[in-house]
């Protein structure tokens, strides 16, 4: 029985930290979403009125930002946008680290350490999760830059006489 609840523990754990980083990108539309549903409810939506607007509103901050990272050519605001969905990720990160350490750390200069190693990966996990939507744009200074991006099987196959006469070739 002890090594059942050995197992379990540690694969409980795992799921946890595995649903902290797998959600750390979420927390900017999270904070958008129960505020805006908040403030509905405050101002007569009702619950349910209230919990649409808030899931729409954060929903809507979701893909804007991703859209606007993934569209945008300037760097600059490629990464004004991954820091705005990275800082409120690396306070989450910094808070739920400092929560559980509490639980096995009895010094505060260490859980104080951990809250921020936390805080700089799980902010980073949600700045390489947003930028990974944007990738690279294409590069306008080379010339034929999107032949580079073909692959061999989307080209048509070469036929008769263009394939057998070396100077098709290219």
């Amino acid at each position: 029985m002890l090594a059942i609840g050995l197992v379990l523990n540690t694969l409980g754990i795992g799921l946890f930290c595995w649903a902290i980083f797998a959600l750390a990108v979420y927390a900017l539309p999270f904070f958008v979403a129960l505020s805006v549903g908040m403030l509905a409810f405050r101002h007569g939506a009702g619950v349910f009125g209230a919990l649409l607007i808030g899931i729409a509103s954060g929903t809507l901050t979701l893909a804007a930002g991703q859209v606007a990272v993934a569209v945008s050519r300037s760097l600059t605001l490629r990464v004004a946008m991954a820091t705005v969905f990275a800082v409120p990720a690396a306070i989450t990160g910094y808070q739920v680290i400092f929560a559980l350490s509490q639980i096995g750390v009895p010094s505060l200069a260490w859980r104080e350490a951990f809250a921020c190693g936390g805080a700089v990966c799980i902010g980073g996990t949600a700045w390489t999760r947003l930028v990974v939507f944007a990738g690279t744009p294409p590069r306008r200074s080379r010339p034929g830059w999107w032949r580079m991006r073909l692959n061999q099987f989307s080209q048509p196959p070469r036929t008769g006489v263009e394939a057998s006469s070396p100077s098709s070739a290219e």
